[in-house]
């Protein structure tokens, strides 16, 4: 039997399958993430709140908690949207189509609340936040924060920002909101519920996180991410990751900005203090949220149907 002859050109070919299977892994151990453990999630699972070693959920009609293992508990809204909060002893949900804030017991897993706020963006790009002993959601297109007392369920102040406000974070002893529209972001102050400084930002403007050291907001129509000064408000540096940041979804915690991308990767490590791009992990496979842990990363990506945990690793 006639042995083939291998080329040069073969070898290559061969070399360069083998580069495309160990990259990954390989950028991936560079940000201290090992190997992801992916759970098929009928519906449309899309924003995360984690609760200890678990995770919540939204859904189509309903929010889901569930483990590296399964689900655990399902929990029926119209169209819950948006990012969520959690504090003790209560999930905050927002709903789309009833332009409420709904309270959850975590542990019981019911609903315990309803409460009419309103909803500034009904396509479901905002964020519920919690700090300053309240909870904080975007309520108004024509510019209005409300802010709810969770010991009473009851709307406490409404605040006037800019037209067009949705995302919004809680960090550095402030209220952190972004206006698409106007192309700012706002520092509200929660002693005096006024906002006291505005930044101006990139194309689109969209989801943000404050910790390590400063706010990071998407700038999604540049395809780039904004470092924001807490103290002063300035911009105080950019890192371009690609042709545009459309979605997606921004956190940070063990020294890294970890940016949930729809194009290019699934997900981009990013170095706070230098904005270098530590790594660029997974595949594209569109929309999705992210959240830290100390233990790993979650993510999902609704039109493939799929919740991951991504562990730490050693590396980091």
């Amino acid at each position: 039997m006639m042995q083939p002859t291998i080329t040069m050109r073969h070898r290559f070919t061969v070399f360069a399958a083998l580069c495309a299977l160990i990259a990954p892994a390989a950028r991936a151990q560079q940000a201290g993430v090992g190997d992801p453990v992916v759970t098929p999630v009928p519906g449309f699972a899309d924003f995360l709140a984690v609760d200890g070693d678990q995770v919540w959920t939204t859904n189509a009609g309903r929010v889901e908690l569930w483990s590296h293992h399964g689900k655990i508990a399902s929990v029926a809204l119209p169209h819950p949207c948006g990012a969520m909060a959690l504090t003790a002893g209560a999930l905050w949900v927002a709903d789309c189509q009833t332009r409420s804030l709904n309270r959850i017991d975590p542990a019981k897993a019911t609903l315990t609340a309803t409460i009419p706020t309103g909803i500034a963006d009904p396509s479901g790009e905002l964020n519920v936040v919690a700090g300053a002993g309240a909870v904080w959601l975007a309520s108004a297109a024509s510019g209005e924060v409300s802010r709810i007392d969770p010991a009473t369920n009851t709307i406490t102040a409404k605040i006037a920002v800019d037209p067009g406000t949705s995302y919004m974070a809680f960090g550095f002893g402030a209220v952190w909101a972004v206006s698409a529209k106007q192309q700012s972001l706002q520092r509200i102050d929660p002693a005096t519920n006024t906002v006291v400084l505005r930044t101006a930002l990139g194309h689109n403007p969209g989801f943000l996180a404050a910790g390590e050291g400063a706010v990071f907001v998407q700038e999604q129509g540049d395809g780039t991410l904004a470092r924001v000064d807490p103290a002063s408000g300035t911009v105080s540096g950019r890192v371009k990751l690609g042709a545009t940041l459309k979605w997606g979804d921004i956190d940070t915690g063990g020294g890294v900005v970890w940016l949930r991308t729809t194009e290019d990767q699934e997900f981009a490590a990013i170095n706070p203090a230098t904005l270098a791009i530590i790594a660029r992990i997974g595949k594209a496979v569109g929309s999705g949220a992210l959240r830290y842990t100390p233990a790993g990363l979650w993510t999902t990506a609704h039109d493939q149907h799929t919740l991951t945990w991504w562990p730490r690793s050693a590396a980091r």
